[in-house]
């Protein structure tokens, strides 16, 4: 509401034993579109969900191309519909849908809509996960090897160094040689 005008809205509802929740029905008036406030309903509506269904799986099923552009930004992942809720309930949500009898026979399998799942549990596991330590290896030599190429002075305590009075070759030839010694 912006005073006491209704700006728009989108809904929740939970499905499967609360497994899942779906964030639907996003809805902006013409009015306020262009603003931004889709994306600020979207994500508050997801924020919520996420407080109050904190194991459960979030989805939303669209055709919009915005709606998947948000829903992209927030970390949902096109999925197939077998990884949505097995819930009749929910699937007759679909009977008002213009695109319903292509729902009905692909035996929920297809639809021109597209569903999109966040799974707080893969999430969780990607953030959790610490870098390998072959990658911070690399990562150090990579340092080690433009500190030597391109710096004069690369040791400390000394004016010059492995590079002084050399050109980028023939200083990149040393840090080979180097490399290869180790």
């Amino acid at each position: 509401m912006a005073g006491d005008v209704f700006a728009g809205f989108c809904y929740i509802e939970s499905w499967g034993h609360d497994k899942f929740v779906a964030n639907s029905g996003l809805i902006v008036a013409d009015e306020f579109r262009g603003r931004g406030l889709a994306r600020d309903i979207k994500r508050k509506a997801f924020e919520l969900s996420k407080v109050r269904y904190p194991h459960a799986k979030i989805f939303g099923l669209t055709t919009g191309l915005a709606v998947m552009k948000i829903n992209s930004e927030l970390g949902y992942k096109p999925v197939t519909f077998s990884e949505l809720t097995d819930d009749e309930q929910f699937w007759k949500g679909c009977q008002s849908c213009v695109n319903y009898d292509i729902l009905l026979r692909t035996n929920r399998k297809h639809c021109l809509c597209t569903g999109m799942l966040y799974d707080p549990e893969k999430e969780e596991k990607k953030q959790a996960k610490p870098l390998p330590q072959k990658k911070l290896k690399v990562y150090e030599r990579w340092l080690q090897f433009k500190r030597f190429v391109f710096l004069k002075n690369n040791k400390k305590g000394t004016g010059g160094g492995a590079g002084k009075g050399k050109n980028v070759f023939q200083r990149l030839m040393a840090f080979f040689f180097l490399v290869a010694k180790i």
